[in-house]
């Protein structure tokens, strides 16, 4: 579950979550970011900036504490700005767990575990708390280096945003004594946004190189009503549409991405390496260290988005494929779980454990489900006076791995994987995700947004017999539903506050919480979640 605000901090969220780019450049040319995205809006200029980003100058940067206070001037000195944000708010839901201090998220979204009414912090409504630091450097007339770093923090507890660790701090307990758990794209890396460099040019567009945002995230950021704001999104909670099937997958280390521009029109491409251990793999039944064989990582990805804008028309083509993509749903299930420990706390794979020696130590490890995963996703919006109106759909293909991935497997943010399924699926998974909404800005202080999403699935479970005695299953069909309502005030360019609401519910396969026989359901179908807060952003 990851991404992402609506703001020019949500260069930092995710999805994890953020503001199209069009809104980098809020006070002069030289205010823009110098980063990939920036990059990015360089290339994208026609579709989603307003001018040609410059390098930036000390006559952009703030020249005083009034400055800072009374404009959205940067903080910059010989084209290096600091930038972050700080967004904390205060919310009710109908069915949620005790916080902890890795999620970053919030609990506004229905939850698997989710078994109260409780007042709660919620952290990162409209965008990521984090720090970051940019650069662009011109070195010949119009080619530049760009340079970017950023990271979340959690407001409430100051520790780096950590999906895997909400995890692995209940491996082992009993699901009634689980605090909050997710899965995300960041898992408490120094950088658990991005960090990447690179070259831009005023004419060939911009080429860089690090751990990058995926083109899928770029576009949700652009088309999502609610910007990727976590409380009132669920394309920005839950990362899947912006990953291509997986919300790990909004991020790409180790990813070169491309950008150009042509008129009206724009082109992105991008590409990961493969990168990480395989670890130890065995198709057996009943296997052991010694009989398991080593097996290499395959997870590159590439992808392609081709897109333009006319007048207030705006559109995106976004195509994604990435190997071995890694779903972590659950912490590691023991002796006092609700049913048997298919997602055990000892080595396992495909829900068959070790028998003998584990090969990694269970303790501070995930249960990884992989797949290979395909999508293709359309997004436009159109402005019209003071509306815009928003829509999207994407369409997810994912099946058993083409190379299977083994106990001692590399997860992101260097965790380790003591548990793999890589014959999770039946038969191909298909996954549908559409959305639409509208925002009215009143008087250029307040917007007012409205959003619906859903997301299905098809029955892969073979025989295709779900309901009745044979019960329903994660494989069976199902859907999701959002819906949110919410409000964003700014007294000054850098402070606003913010007030909505947002109701999500579940239904078959995707009601099911752990996903093997006999099948554990969600303990709430549906959430209700009211939010209100304030963000700071300089």
């Amino acid at each position: 579950m990851e991404y992402i605000g609506t703001t020019i901090i949500n260069s930092i969220a995710n999805p994890e979550r953020t503001m199209p780019p069009r809104l980098f450049c809020l006070r002069s040319p030289a205010s823009c970011a110098a980063t990939v995205l920036l990059a990015a809006i360089t290339a994208h200029r026609p579709a989603h900036a307003q001018a040609v980003p410059q390098p930036p100058t000390d006559a952009a940067a703030c020249r005083d504490v009034h400055d800072f206070a009374s404009s959205d001037c940067t903080l910059t000195w010989h084209g290096i700005t600091v930038y972050g944000a700080y967004d904390v708010g205060v919310g009710w839901v109908s069915h949620g767990l005790p916080e902890n201090g890795y999620n970053y998220e919030g609990e506004s979204l229905v939850n698997r575990n989710g078994n109260h009414p409780m007042f709660l912090i919620a952290p990162n409504n409209l965008s990521q708390t984090g720090l970051g630091i940019r650069a662009k450097e011109e070195l010949l007339p119009g080619w530049y280096a760009v340079f970017n770093a950023s990271t979340g923090i959690n407001p409430q507890s100051g520790s780096l945003a950590n999906a895997s660790a909400t995890d692995i701090i209940n491996n082992g307990l009993p699901r009634a004594s689980y605090s909050i758990a997710i899965d995300g794209a960041r898992a408490g890396q120094t950088f658990n946004d991005e960090i990447y460099g690179g070259l831009a040019s005023d004419e060939f567009g911009t080429l860089t190189f690090g751990r990058e945002r995926s083109l899928g995230t770029d576009a949700m950021l652009v088309y999502d009503p609610a910007g990727g704001a976590y409380a009132f999104s669920y394309i920005g909670y839950n990362g899947t549409m912006a990953g291509g099937g997986d919300t790990e997958n909004s991020r790409w280390d180790d990813a070169i991405k491309y950008r150009i521009a042509f008129d009206h029109l724009h082109v992105g491409v991008m590409y990961k390496f493969a990168d990480g251990a395989g670890g130890c793999y065995s198709s057996a039944a009943t296997w052991s260290a010694a009989t398991c064989t080593p097996v290499q990582a395959h997870n590159d990805a590439y992808g392609l988005d081709f897109g333009g804008e006319i007048g207030g028309f705006a559109a995106d083509v976004v195509y994604q494929h990435y190997n071995q993509a890694i779903s972590v749903l659950n912490p590691l299930l023991g002796a006092q779980s609700p049913t048997q420990p298919y997602q055990s706390t000892e080595d396992s794979i495909d829900t068959h454990p070790i028998s003998g020696a584990n090969v990694i130590d269970p303790t501070g490890t995930l249960y990884g489900i992989v797949t290979d995963n395909t999508a293709l996703m359309a997004a436009a919006k159109y402005t019209w006076r003071a509306f815009k109106f928003y829509g999207g759909y994407e369409h997810i293909r994912q099946t058993n791995p083409s190379q299977p991935l083994g106990v001692g497997a590399a997860d992101q943010g260097g965790y380790y994987l003591s548990g793999v399924e890589d014959h999770n699926l039946d038969s191909p998974k298909t996954v549908r995700i559409w959305w639409t909404g509208a925002k009215y800005a009143f008087a250029g202080h307040t917007d007012l947004t409205a959003a619906w999403y859903h997301q299905a699935q098809n029955t892969f479970r073979v025989p295709a017999v779900c309901g009745g005695a044979a019960g329903v299953l994660a494989a069976c069909a199902g859907s999701l539903n959002e819906f949110s309502l919410f409000t964003d005030h700014r007294f000054t360019p850098r402070f606003d506050v913010y007030a909505g609401i947002a109701y999500s519910d579940v239904s078959g396969g995707l009601g099911i919480a752990i996903p093997h026989k006999p099948g554990v359901p969600y303990l709430h179908a549906n959430n209700t979640a009211p939010t209100i807060g304030g963000r700071f952003k300089f």
